[in-house]
């Protein structure tokens, strides 16, 4: 996904800071797709104009709300890093964290991204997807080990994006849950 074109600029300042995070809550609840300014500016304690003016337009707004659900994602992803533990295990910890009921949101807005960004390379939403895969393989790669690692963790990361599709779609945790463990077993034994 592209930057936030502030990123590399001077800091942010607090209050832009605090709408981004306001209006990270807001499209966790209610997505990004079709979010309109004027609705998000009244549930953030702001205005479009303000919005407009802070974030550039709305495109820079969508912008960094991706971002910041990269930052999301990233932090996660640096947490099981840390955790230890032999791949399986990181893994597993990686699926529960993401598939525990209060993270539906951050689900969603993934899969609304992901979707986005494959058919609209051009817009916002472009680069989305190949930066997330991009940073999800450099983190099983490294827990796969062994043989090929790309294709590990290929193989790895299909089987918890399924998995995270078919239980956005069905919210039937424990069959999706029972079904990533077989595929990340049988990956690693691979």
């Amino acid at each position: 996904m592209p930057s936030d074109p502030q990123a590399g600029s001077a800091p942010p300042s607090a209050r832009r800071t605090e709408l981004l995070e306001a209006a990270y809550g807001y499209v966790l609840r209610h997505g990004l797709a079709a979010m309109s300014l004027r609705p998000l500016a009244e549930a953030v304690g702001s205005s479009p104009r303000v919005l407009l003016f802070l974030f550039g337009s709305k495109d820079g707004l969508v912008r960094a709300l991706l971002g910041r659900s990269r930052l999301a994602e990233l932090e996660l992803l640096d947490e099981v890093r840390a955790g230890g533990g032999d791949a399986a295990e990181a893994v597993m910890r990686l699926w529960g964290f993401l598939a525990a009921p209060e993270h539906r949101g951050l689900l969603r807005l993934w899969a609304e991204g992901y979707g986005r960004s494959l058919v609209e390379p051009d817009g916002p939403w472009g680069g989305f997807a190949v930066e997330g895969v991009h940073d999800w393989l450099a983190l099983l790669g490294g827990l796969a080990g062994g043989g090929d690692a790309a294709v590990l963790a290929t193989a790895l990361l299909a089987a918890l994006r399924g998995g995270l599709l078919d239980l956005l779609a069905t919210g039937d945790a424990e069959r999706t849950t029972a079904a990533v463990r077989m595929q990340v077993d049988a990956v690693l034994r691979a």
